[in-house]
C-alpha cells in the first residue's frame, strides 16, 4: 500500500512534454522557392527600372540602387551590361542648358566639349583605339564627380574591365595636368591678381597661402592620416600654386621650405617673383608685393602672418588680423569647392594606390580653375576644405624684422582706412 509522500504512487500521472513535429522537407523547400521567386521578381524589376531610367535618375540615386542590388546574393546581384552611358546620354541631352550635364559630369555641355577638344590629342596617344577620347573623359569625370568605383564605371561606360576604366581615368588625369597646368597663373598674371586683392582692401597682395587636408585610408600615415596640400589662391578662389602629396605628420614649415613657391621667391638669381613695384600707402609708407600666410608659416618680408597673443595688440593689429582672416577664408573656400564638385576627393583615398593621389588632387584643382575661367557656376563649398589654424602647428620661431615692419605698416593703413568708413 502506498503511503503519503511516496513518489511512486501509481495514481499520480507523470508529466509529459509535447514533441514538436519536424517541419516537412517539402514545406521548407516550398518556402525557399517562394523566397527565391520574390527575390527574382524584385531584382528583375529593379534592374529593368534602372536600365530604363538611368539617364533620368540622379547619379547618386542610380549608384545607391546599384549598390543595393550588388549586395544581394548571386545571381540576383549581377547587373546586365548596357550600351555606353555617355553615348546614350549625349544623344538625349543635346541642349547646352540641360542640367543633367552638370549632374552627371559636374561640367556643362559646352565646357565638356571644350575640355574634350583640348585633351583629345593626348588621349589618342595614351589610350588604345577601343577607348574613344569622349568615353575616357566622360568616365573619368563621372568617377571624379561621384566617387564611383572602377567596376561600376566600366559597366556604365561600356569599358571592357576595371583595368580599362582605371587606364582611362589616369590617362585623363595625365592629360589634364600636362595640357592645363598653365592655368596656375601666378607667375604670369600678377597684375590681375594684385588688382583683385585691392578690391578687398589688401593693397599689393599677391595671394593667400594655406593648407588643405585630403583623407587617406590605411596605416601608412597613421590613424586619421591624410595628405597635406599647400595652395596659393587669388581673390576669386583660383589656385595659383599647388604643392601636393605631403604626409600630415610633417610640420607645415618643413613642407613650406621644400616647395617650389618658397624656393622660387627666395632664390633671386632665378626668379623675379614677388619683386615687382612697391605700393605707396596713404601715410607715405611703401610696401612690397607680399602674400598672406597662415600662422603655421614664418613671418617673412614677402609672407605676412597674423599677429599672435604675444604681440602688442591694439586696433591696428586687430584690423590686420581681421583682413588676414578674410584672406585665409579664400583658401578654405577654394578647397571646399573642389571637394564639393569632385566627390572622389572628399572621401578617404585607398592606400594601395596612394602614389597617384597627389596627381588626382592636382587634376581636381586644375579643372576648378578651368571651370572658373569659362564661367561655370561654383558649387557650395564642402565642409572641411581647409585646415583650421588650431589644427596646424603654429610657427614658434622669430619673425623676420623686415617682415614685422611691413606688417606693422599695412596694419596701420588698414586701421586708418577702417576709421574713415
Amino acid at each position: 500500500m502506498a503511503t503519503a509522500g511516496d513518489s511512486s504512487n501509481p495514481i499520480t500521472p507523470k508529466p509529459t512534454t509535447k514533441k514538436r513535429k519536424p517541419r516537412k522537407p517539402k514545406l521548407a523547400a516550398a518556402t525557399a522557392q517562394h523566397v527565391i521567386s520574390i527575390l527574382n521578381t524584385a531584382s528583375s524589376a529593379a534592374h529593368t527600372f534602372l536600365s530604363q531610367n538611368d539617364l533620368y535618375l540622379l547619379p547618386s540615386q542610380s549608384l545607391q540602387l546599384e549598390s543595393l542590388l550588388s549586395s544581394l546574393p548571386p545571381p540576383f546581384s549581377q547587373l546586365p551590361s548596357q550600351p555606353s552611358l555617355f553615348h546614350r546620354f549625349a544623344s538625349s541631352a543635346t541642349l547646352d542648358f540641360d542640367q543633367r550635364w552638370v549632374q552627371f559630369f559636374s561640367v556643362s555641355r559646352p565646357n565638356f566639349y571644350r575640355l574634350l577638344s583640348l585633351l583629345s590629342p593626348s588621349l589618342v596617344i595614351f589610350l588604345p583605339s577601343t577607348i574613344p577620347p569622349e568615353t575616357a573623359l566622360a568616365s573619368a569625370l563621372y568617377r571624379l564627380a561621384h566617387g564611383a568605383c572602377y567596376k561600376t564605371v566600366a559597366r556604365k561606360f561600356g569599358l571592357d574591365s576595371s583595368e580599362a576604366s582605371c587606364l582611362a581615368f589616369y590617362s585623363v588625369c595625365k592629360a589634364v595636368n600636362d595640357k592645363l597646368g598653365d592655368l596656375f597663373e601666378f607667375r604670369r598674371d600678377l597684375e590681375r591678381i594684385v588688382v583683385g586683392f585691392g578690391w578687398i582692401s589688401l593693397p599689393n597682395c599677391c595671394g593667400a597661402l594655406g593648407f588643405g587636408r585630403f583623407g587617406v585610408d590605411g596605416e601608412i600615415f597613421g590613424r586619421n592620416g591624410s595628405i597635406l596640400v599647400q595652395a596659393l589662391v587669388d581673390s576669386e578662389g583660383r589656385f595659383l600654386d599647388i604643392s601636393a602629396g605631403w604626409p600630415s605628420s610633417m610640420e607645415p614649415v618643413a613642407i613650406f621650405r621644400q616647395t617650389r613657391l618658397y624656393l622660387g621667391v627666395e632664390d633671386s638669381r632665378e626668379s623675379e617673383l614677388l619683386k615687382g613695384p612697391t605700393y605707396r600707402l596713404s601715410d607715405g609708407c611703401s610696401i612690397p608685393q607680399y602674400v598672406m600666410g597662415d600662422s603655421c608659416f614664418p613671418l617673412l618680408p614677402w609672407l605676412l602672418t597674423p599677429y599672435s597673443e604675444q604681440d602688442s595688440f591694439g586696433s591696428a593689429e586687430r584690423e590686420f588680423n581681421v583682413a588676414h582672416s578674410r584672406a585665409m577664408e579664400l583658401v578654405s573656400t577654394a578647397f571646399g569647392r573642389v571637394k564639393a564638385r569632385w566627390q572622389l576627393l572628399a572621401r578617404s583615398w585607398k592606400e594601395d594606390s596612394l602614389e597617384f593621389f597627389p596627381f588626382v588632387i592636382v587634376m581636381g584643382c586644375v579643372l576648378h580653375n578651368f571651370l572658373i575661367k569659362w564661367g561655370e557656376p561654383l558649387p557650395e563649398e564642402s565642409v572641411g576644405g581647409c585646415l583650421k589654424e588650431e589644427e596646424l602647428l603654429v610657427f614658434e620661431g622669430e619673425g623676420d624684422e623686415t617682415g614685422q615692419t611691413i606688417r606693422d605698416a599695412l596694419a596701420q593703413h588698414l586701421s586708418l582706412a577702417s576709421m574713415r568708413k
